[in-house]
């Protein structure tokens, strides 16, 4: 197997490295007055300002990056309402009635999504594929007749399968017909200009940091600028305000992993997701050389937590080399997501205090419909239109004793690295370090964090996150510092890279 150095050091997604780059927008220069400002830039934010604007409301688009750089730019772009093995399991705690509404929302908004390709002529790959679910443990194979029968229950169109045409090994698999995928920034991109041509307004590099309540609310920008409007929808990754709605204590971070590669074998076509641990997420992709790329995800683990995290890179290399013939790879790149207690994410209202500002979070590596189907209820909230999906969705609805064990069981993990971080002897010091190499060092007797670039500069931060005091650790993969507590991530220089912290790390100086 190739070591870690034959993978590109700083590497864009498939996705970002295929797609035309969007013209780059201004940043905030002075205050605004509008109807309805939506942050972030990925599928939700991008979507939501589409059909707003569409609806005739005066929106503002504001990004802390470039647009479609973050998670929406890291995905495998499965369009799918086969969200893991996910359907008994709400039967089970919610009821059909709710499980169907979860599987409605989540083929309305595939639904949706094909038909704005149709409407707007959009070249982006999009492919009707079947979405699979395999297994080659007993234990799996009971779990997927139980998921099978939930898709029978809710008249899900599926079949039951013995085998799959990959080489691997499989006892069975259920597939849920009429899915599909598709390249998203291409498609956004045209939603990004249609939204522009309705009179939309973007902003980029300002970045969202509050909010005032008053006769119309206010976003506080970094800068000290302001947007004055009726309405905010919070669509970042993490939610840029919190409000008292504690959501930093209400989800969880995880870090998963894809590489890109050129297989020898032709692939059969579907995309696939292992029902065992660890889990593999695969389907194919046509570039536009008429080659097909197969991306191969997993390795997932909660984000500061685990093995060094280039290893997980490694997993997967030894994986792709096990079963497809690599004749190259092409590319890597990681993603993180958001996963409530529940496994439903939060979109709607932020607290019942807080009617006028939205938020949408919580998607669990299924972006692609869920960030669709939550920019979908979004304009209805905000245009006052009945959605039968707010209930289900709704930030504030009540948790099952189920998903309040799942909480106590995050937070006393939170508490755990909080201890373990501060109570962590460190005895690595700066000078130590070769190029590009990073870890926690100790700087004047106290703990600290260090990266030695290629060219051989020291970059010096407190390892100690600006959000509730957790030690950050090193990510080798990415050269970055992530928070084991609540999933916080920042640059090696300091800068955050995602939330929920919103002030970057303390640079220090040997």
């Amino acid at each position: 197997m190739s070591n870690s150095t034959s993978f590109p050091r700083f590497p864009e997604s498939y996705w970002q490295a295929s797609c035309e780059k969007l013209p780059e927008f201004p940043a905030l220069q002075n205050n605004r007055e509008t109807e309805a400002a939506v942050i972030g830039g990925g599928i939700t934010g991008i979507t939501t300002a589409y059909l707003l604007a569409k609806a005739g409301l005066k929106v503002i688009l504001i990004e802390a990056g470039r647009l479609l750089k973050g998670t929406t730019g890291h995905t495998t772009a499965k369009i799918t309402a086969q969200h893991d093995l996910i359907y008994d399991e709400l039967i089970q705690r919610e009821g059909k009635e709710k499980a169907a509404l979860y599987y409605r929302a989540n083929s309305d908004a595939l639904s949706f999504i094909q038909s704005t390709i149709k409407q707007h002529n959009i070249e982006c790959g999009f492919e009707q594929q079947d979405s699979i679910i395999y297994t080659n443990t007993d234990n799996g194979l009971s779990l997927l007749e139980k998921e099978h029968s939930a898709y029978n229950t809710l008249g899900i169109s599926s079949s039951y399968q013995e085998s799959i045409p990959l080489p691997l090994p499989s006892m069975g698999a259920i597939a849920m017909h009429g899915q599909a995928q598709f390249h998203p920034l291409r498609y956004l991109s045209t939603l990004v200009k249609e939204f522009v041509n309705a009179g939309g307004e973007i902003v980029e590099h300002t970045t969202a940091v509050d909010i005032e309540h008053g006769t119309a609310v206010k976003v506080i920008t970094r800068d000290g600028h302001h947007v004055s409007c009726r309405n905010i929808v919070s669509c970042a990754h993490f939610p840029f305000h919190d409000g008292g709605g504690f959501y930093f204590a209400r989800m969880h971070a995880d870090r998963s992993y894809v590489l890109g590669i050129k297989s020898a074998e032709p692939y059969s076509g579907g995309m696939y997701l292992s029902a065992d641990e660890p889990k593999r997420s695969i389907r194919s992709v046509q570039t536009d050389s008429g080659d097909r790329l197969v991306l191969l995800g997993g390795q997932s683990h909660k984000t500061g937590q685990g093995i060094c995290t280039i290893n997980h890179y490694e997993e997967l290399q030894r994986f792709a080399e096990q079963h497809f013939s690599p004749k190259e790879i092409a590319y890597r790149w990681s993603a993180q997501d958001l996963v409530t207690a529940d496994k439903i994410p939060f979109i709607g209202p932020l607290t019942n205090a807080a009617s006028r500002v939205f938020v949408a979070t919580g998607y669990r590596k299924w972006g692609m419909t869920t960030g669709t189907a939550a920019a979908l209820l979004l304009r209805d909230l905000l245009t006052d239109m009945k959605n039968p999906f707010a209930e289900l969705y709704s930030p504030s609805r009540s948790v099952s004793w189920h998903t309040v064990k799942t909480l106590a069981t995050d937070n006393v993990d939170v508490a755990k690295h909080l201890l373990s971080g501060k109570l962590e002897m460190v005895y690595k010091k700066p000078e130590e370090l070769n190029k590009d190499e990073g870890a926690a060092v100790t700087l004047h007797g106290r703990r600290a964090g260090a990266y030695r670039d290629q060219e051989g500069q020291l970059h010096l931060v407190d390892t100690t996150c600006t959000h509730m005091g957790c030690e950050v650790e090193w990510n080798d993969g990415e050269r970055s510092w992530n928070c084991p507590c609540h999933g916080s991530r920042f640059s090696f220089e300091g800068e955050v890279l995602e939330g929920p912290a919103k002030q970057p790390l303390t640079r220090l100086h040997p």
